[in-house]
This record gives C-alpha cells, structure tokens and sequence, in this order.
C-alpha cells in the first residue's frame, strides 16, 4: 500500500501490528509508544519528512483512549497530576512544532537531536535504578533465648501479627518481607505502644502481606498552588506543583519537537526525581500526552500552508493504522501493568530508551 504523504509503500498489516507491540509494553510505563514508532517510520519505512512527527502525534490521539480509560476504570488515575501536566505542556508544543519545522527539517540534525533527549532521559533512569540503598546489618534474636520465646505468640497470634507489621507511618506494600527486612523495620521504624516487634520470615509473611495490602487505587489528598498529595496502597506521595508544571513545559517543547507529546520523557522524570510510584503517573502521563498530541497535530495543520515546499500535515491513513494498533496494545497493556514489578517497568524503559539513542547515534557519524 502506498502512502502519497509519507511517500513510503509497506503493507498495511506492518503498522498496526509493529504499533501493538510496542504500546503494549510502552504503555506500563506511562508512554505511548511513539517515541519508538518514529525511530522505526525514519529507519525502516524511510518516512524523513517533518510530518513524521504530526503523523507520531495523530497516533497518540487515536491510540491513547483505551489505555487512559483503563486507568480511570481501575481508579489509578491522578486527576490533579494529570491538569498540571496538561497547562505546563501544551504552550510548549507549540513552540517545539515552530521548531521542527524551522531549525530540525534535516533527518540527520534531527535524529541526533532526539539522541541527546533520549540518551539523558534513559541513562538517568539506569542510573537511579543501580543505585544500592545500604542495608544495615541485624544480628537476629537466638532461637532459643527469652527474645525468641517472647516474639513466637506474636508470630503465631493474627490479629497482634497484623499489628505489630504495619508501622506507624504508611508503609509501602510490596510484597513479601525477607528476614533481613523485617529485622532492620524492627530497629529504624516506630513500634507500637506496648509491644516488641516480630521477626517474621518470607514465608511466614505472604499470606498475612496480601491481606493487609492497601487497595490498588488512587486517593487525592491536597491539590493546590503548591502541591499536590495523594496515597496509594497506603504511603501518601507528594510533589510541588509549580515544579510539575515548569517541568512539563520544557518537555511540551522537547516532545513538540520530537513529535511524541512529552509522556516518554516526563514519565521518567516523575519516576526519577519526584519519586512516584509508576504504577499512578501512567495515567496521568498517558492523558497529557493526549491532550498535547491533539493541540500539536492542530498546530501542524495550521503552519503546513505556510510551507508549501515542504511535507508538515499528518499522513493520516498511515497514523490511523499505526493508531488502531496502538488502541489495542495500550488497553491490553494498562490492563496487565497491575501485575508487572514496578523496577521491571522501569528497566525496561530504561534499556528501551538509551538503545534508541545509541542507534541515532551511530546513523548520524554513519
């Protein structure tokens, strides 16, 4: 099948199925999936022109609705997150749009514009992830001495258990405590009143984590000017709004340019340096994208008069292929984050995002 804009000839069954697969797995993480279509529309089909990224972000508006719906089924979504992302982003796609088109039309100056963006955003995420947090070393009670005697009807005791495992503060739910994480909660966090704390080993703990797991859903705590706060599965996250905001308006430049909508290089940020979980920014991020995808294909479509010469408005068959694929891999892939580890999301993206930037790399010295 031909595609007069893009000037490329595949079959029309490559889109939707290249697009499926990567929203699928992008879409954990927060991402649409765009910032890996275009790499592979410049680099396999051969689509060089400027309207690559207006064709990029019509995929993101036909694509992201299921993924976001999901979220918002699954009460996952952070609504004020998602409005802060949205103000910040969108006056600057439309100055990264005024950018392609003016100062990036060379695929080479381009490519390794997109590299720099990439390689900063994926390094800094390996990064964060081969951080070692220490572990202080705990000598364990003897088995047989008073410690032990007093802590095993603790153990064996559900309702004291219960107790005695859930601190003070919020505590993050992740799974199973090891011994090593049991003993060091037992030293540097508060106990309760009255009681000692009870080393309980992985296998004693499954049962008793899965029931005291705190719901999987999102509950808004403060919103305003200055932060904003909410918790999920018991630990409360917050993060300053206006810092959220000026973030996402340099990456609405860099994601207009790019022509992905920004969610590929500030879920990596939200992750990195505001520390949320990423099981609750995806939502946030996917909905941002969108609403800066929309503005950002309307804004091509309206510079593209004035540049007659060159190649601006979306392919719109070629994007809505790509687009149907990607509805269906971003509602499969929200569907089943839920149950993927948060670090595998992150690797992941990490090693996703550093490989595509190493590739532009070596095609522009090529």
């Amino acid at each position: 099948m031909y595609f007069p804009v893009a000037g490329i000839e595949v079959s029309p069954l490559v889109p939707p199925l290249v697009a499926f697969g990567v929203s699928f797995f992008a879409s954990m993480g927060g991402i649409s999936g765009a910032f890996l279509l275009l790499p592979f529309q410049m680099s396999v089909l051969g689509y060089t022109h400027p309207s690559v990224s207006s064709t990029n972000q019509f995929y993101n508006v036909v694509a992201i609705p299921s993924g976001v719906y999901r979220y918002i089924k699954e009460k996952r979504m952070v609504w004020p997150l998602t409005f802060a992302v949205a103000v910040g982003t969108l006056p600057g796609v439309f100055i990264g749009a005024f950018a392609r088109v003016t100062w990036l039309p060379d695929p080479r100056l381009f490519k390794l514009f997109a590299a720099a963006v990439l390689m900063y955003i994926g390094g800094r995420l390996i990064r964060d992830l081969l951080k070692k947090k220490p572990i202080p070393k705990v000598i364990a009670p003897p088995s047989n001495g008073p410690a032990a005697q007093s802590a095993a009807p603790q153990a064996s005791a559900p309702a004291q258990s219960a107790a005695v495992q859930t601190p003070a503060r919020a505590k993050r739910a992740t799974g199973p405590e090891t011994l090593a994480e049991a003993a060091r909660r037992a030293i540097f966090e508060p106990r309760p009143a009255g009681g000692a704390v009870a080393l309980v080993p992985a296998a004693a703990s499954v049962s008793q984590s899965a029931a005291a797991r705190p719901g999987f859903v999102v509950e808004v705590k403060e919103f305003n000017a200055r932060r904003i706060s909410y918790t999920f599965q018991g630990e409360t996250h917050t993060c300053p709004t206006m810092g959220i905001f000026i973030l996402s308006f340099i990456v609405g430049i860099v994601g207009g340019t790019y022509g992905i909508g920004g969610g590929a290089i500030i879920a990596p940020f939200f992750v990195s340096w505001f520390g949320l979980p990423v099981h609750t920014i995806s939502g946030a991020a996917l909905m941002g994208t969108f609403l800066t995808s929309v503005a950002g294909v309307i804004f091509y479509m309206i510079i593209a008069p004035f540049y007659p010469t060159m190649s601006v408005a979306p392919d719109w068959m070629l994007g809505l292929l790509f687009g149907i694929g990607g509805f269906a891999g971003m509602y499969c892939g929200a569907r089943c984050q839920k149950f993927v580890p948060a670090t595998a999301i992150k690797w992941m993206l990490g090693v996703v995002i550093v490989a595509t930037a190493l590739k532009y790399v070596l095609e522009f010295f090529r």
